[in-house]
């Protein structure tokens, strides 16, 4: 009895101290991973120069807007007041040349950039190219010796509960370590059209901002790019998947060219989902189609519900938008939907987004009668103070054009031609497109709170 007592006692002794070695064995070893990636880590320094023709009064703050239209006014024209600013932020090298990568908010109106290495050495920099929709920026610094260089991972393969460290210079306090763990993936936070943030705990405070999240193999699979002032633990990183789809892009052009579908889309809830006989809450519903868009060449209506993108599941309306954008221009990819209860495909030539989010073919042109005309979205009702989204919105007027003697301006909305309603610039296209030329047609205009009739020549 007592022979078997300690038999157990020595079993379960060793399977106790196995367990232990493989969780120690487990961890990174944190020492060495520093050593190895902190060389490649930079610190930027920036420096601009602001102009203030206003005097700082204390005790002001909470009338703030009333004091800015007043010193606007009692200050025009004197003197403006320069002073130098200057910030701190972090970044990492990504290629011999000595091209860095690090947010576009760290250099971004910057007069002066400097980098400073792991070893001492200092080098002035200036930026390639930004994008601020994802907020990177590409620096670069010219040097004789070849310059250590962080490799870049695949975020796609980081797994929740990972181990990661970040690197970087927060509150000035240079080359600093700190690790934790990935807390989540796919973060919206409302910082962009893109979200799609690395969740960490490893502590990243002012300063970090552009630096590199580490895998324990020693490649970048995040930027660091945003806390939350008021959580602990809670620290934002861009996935470096992401930032590879720019990097060419902006080392060529300086500026990031991405694609555009031309449509909006919205949330799926389970009552909605219950009412188009979606058997799972996922895909985005497309709630307006632009005209003249890739999207309505391709036949995609309002109601649609898009299911996947260019062979990738579209699980949620953030999804489409960071796919969409990442396709190159005039590429042809192939779409599943979902309509009237049943599961179509679909093919569409991606078009290309203007800086301002819009699609190149928008403000649409209708060059014989010299109008530039929009479909009317929800955002700009607001703009214009329009009270309907019915019609096609006049945006310009060419003076030299037909419409200068039908009386149109920039903000009518053209409801009908001839008698039938126009909800598009697509038919308005079509309605036009049946006049003779040389005939008079018969446009219903609204203007504000007041509708008329004009009357527009089809001319040669």
């Amino acid at each position: 009895m007592k022979q078997t007592l300690s038999r157990s006692f020595l079993c379960g002794l060793v399977f106790i101290l196995f367990t232990a070695g493989s969780a120690v064995a487990a961890l990174p070893d944190f020492v060495a991973l520093a050593k190895d990636i902190k060389p490649a880590v930079v610190n930027i320094s920036t420096s601009k120069t602001i102009s203030s023709g206003r005097p700082n009064i204390p005790g002001f703050g909470q009338h703030r807007d009333f004091f800015d239209d007043f010193f606007d006014r009692f200050f025009q024209g004197q003197p403006q007041q320069k002073r130098k600013t200057s910030s701190l932020g972090s970044g990492f090298i990504i290629d011999h040349e000595g091209h860095i990568l690090t947010n576009d908010h760290v250099v971004n109106g910057a007069d002066e950039i400097e980098v400073k290495l792991s070893d001492g050495r200092s080098f002035p920099a200036k930026v390639i190219g930004s994008d601020n929709k994802l907020d990177l920026a590409l620096v670069k610094v010219d040097s004789k010796d070849s310059l250590p260089v962080a490799p870049l991972g695949d975020s796609e393969k980081l797994q929740v509960g990972e181990w990661v460290m970040a690197i970087g210079n927060p509150f000035g306090l240079e080359q600093t370590v700190t690790a934790g763990i990935v807390s989540a993936k796919g973060r919206v936070i409302g910082a962009g059209p893109y979200d799609d943030f690395i969740q960490t705990d490893a502590s990243i405070n002012p300063g970090n901002s552009g630096g590199p999240l580490f895998n324990v193999d020693g490649e970048v699979v995040g930027i660091n790019t945003a806390i939350i002032a008021r959580g602990q633990g809670i620290g934002f990183a861009i996935p470096v998947n992401m930032a590879k789809q720019v990097i060419s892009q902006l080392k060529e052009t300086g500026h990031v060219t991405r694609g555009w579908l031309g449509v909006s889309v919205q949330e799926i809830s389970d009552e909605l989902a219950e009412s188009f006989g979606l058997k799972e809450k996922k895909g985005a519903l497309v709630a307006e189609v632009i005209g003249g868009s890739p999207a309505e060449k391709a036949g995609i209506k309002r109601g649609d519900i898009i299911l996947s993108f260019n062979g990738k599941k579209v699980d949620d309306l953030h999804d489409l938008p960071r796919l969409v954008a990442a396709t190159p221009v005039d590429k042809e990819v192939e779409m599943e939907l979902f309509r009237d209860g049943k599961k179509i495909e679909l093919e569409v030539t991606i078009g290309k987004m203007d800086d301002d989010g819009k699609g190149g073919s928008t403000p649409q042109a209708e060059g014989e009668f010299g109008l530039t005309l929009r479909d009317i979205t929800h955002e700009l009702a607001d703009q214009f103070g329009l009270e309907t989204t019915e019609g096609v919105l006049v945006v310009a007027v060419d003076p030299e054009g037909a419409a200068t003697d039908s009386n149109l301006r920039a903000g009518d909305v053209i409801a009908e031609v001839n008698g039938s309603p126009v909800r598009s610039v697509s038919d308005f296209r079509e309605l036009t497109g049946k006049i003779k030329t040389g005939a008079i047609m018969r446009l219903g205009v609204q203007r504000g709170a007041n509708f008329h009739y004009t009357t527009l020549k089809k001319e040669e």
